[in-house]
């Protein structure tokens, strides 16, 4: 008996989450390439939106898995600048060790992670209400307490060399370390999504999550978890952010909330949960970032920025629709 190798399927390919996202990285690089001439191609140009692709997609991940598992999480747009100014007041204004106010930074993230996913499970109100209320709420309490222990609202900060290094400085004066922190977060993202059981618990919750539930899954814990995740990469940015520009802003981050869903969305996660790609997230989020950066470089207004990632959205929504209906076409006349 002997072995065969798997032969190639139209059905298959077009299943892929990713394959919609990929086409869409294709065309708005060929398309900026084109309008953009060599200095969209160069070195530079291509670190303006690859630095911008690795914070939107250090974000972008966990808010995926999310999506995948059903859940949605905004208060991101405040934990950013959560992480961004603790650290900032406690290394910058009050001069404790630096090490002391990344691990406070990272910690802010986690319990709010934590309050999210606790407050989900335990309510059943909907994570968009639910995470919609912290996001004013750590605003608010960021913005309050900065002005009582600071006297403003943007606090500067000097990191050491070695906190520099690792999470910011820009490598040859051109990609921020930001980069190489992105990649590595997306293969483990996409080792623990796609290889380990703990991924197909986040499938079966996007699913039905009643029915993961009664199947010995524990969405609970899931649920929490993957809240938890969320925060602490959103105030991971925060933190690299501050170390990387020496000062924290109250104000920084409200973008990210839409910029990393529709990076997700882009990339072929499904609204509605159970479908999806770490690579198709990676991919979308360049996608983005190609576009948000590449009409500087082309002699277009730079104010249809906007529409134009607008149509992109819209685009990627009923690319990714078109390939899973031919998809499911192509399966049933297979059987």
């Amino acid at each position: 008996m002997t072995n065969q190798a798997p032969r190639f399927s139209m059905g298959n390919l077009l299943r892929r989450p990713e394959t919609g996202s990929f086409l869409g990285l294709v065309f708005v690089v060929a398309f900026f390439t084109f309008f953009g001439g060599t200095n969209f191609a160069s070195a530079t140009g291509a670190a303006s939106w690859l630095n911008v692709a690795a914070s939107i997609g250090i974000v972008a991940l966990p808010i995926g898995l999310l999506m995948i598992a059903g859940e949605l999480d905004i208060s991101i747009g405040s934990l950013i600048p959560a992480g961004s100014m603790t650290v900032a007041i406690i290394s910058g204004h009050f001069h404790f060790p630096i090490a002391v106010g990344i691990i406070a930074g990272l910690s802010v993230g986690a319990v709010v992670g934590l309050i999210n996913g606790i407050l989900v499970v335990r309510t059943a109100v909907p994570s968009f209400i639910v995470t919609l209320g912290t996001l004013f709420a750590v605003a608010g309490l960021v913005l309050g307490l900065s002005v009582i222990l600071t006297g403003t609202t943007s606090v500067a900060l000097k990191a050491g060399d070695e906190a520099k290094f690792f999470l910011g400085h820009f490598i040859g004066g051109t990609y921020q370390v930001l980069i190489f922190w992105w990649i590595g977060i997306s293969i483990l993202f996409a080792f623990v999504l796609h290889y380990t059981r703990f991924g197909n618990w986040i499938f079966a919750m996007g699913g039905d999550k009643v029915s993961a539930r009664n199947a010995g899954i524990p969405t609970d814990r899931m649920t929490i978890l993957l809240f938890m995740i969320s925060g602490l990469c959103a105030t991971f940015v925060g933190v690299a952010q501050a170390i990387l520009y020496n000062s924290a802003q109250v104000s920084a981050g409200q973008s990210y909330i839409f910029n990393a869903i529709i990076s997700v969305v882009v990339g072929g996660v499904l609204l509605t949960g159970g479908y999806g790609s770490v690579f198709g997230i990676v991919l979308g989020t360049l996608t983005f970032a190609v576009v948000n950066q590449g009409i500087y470089f082309t002699p277009f207004d730079a104010n249809w920025a906007s529409l134009i990632i607008g149509v992109m959205l819209l685009l990627a929504v009923l690319m990714n629709n078109t390939f899973r209906t031919l998809a499911l076409s192509y399966a049933s006349k297979k059987k």
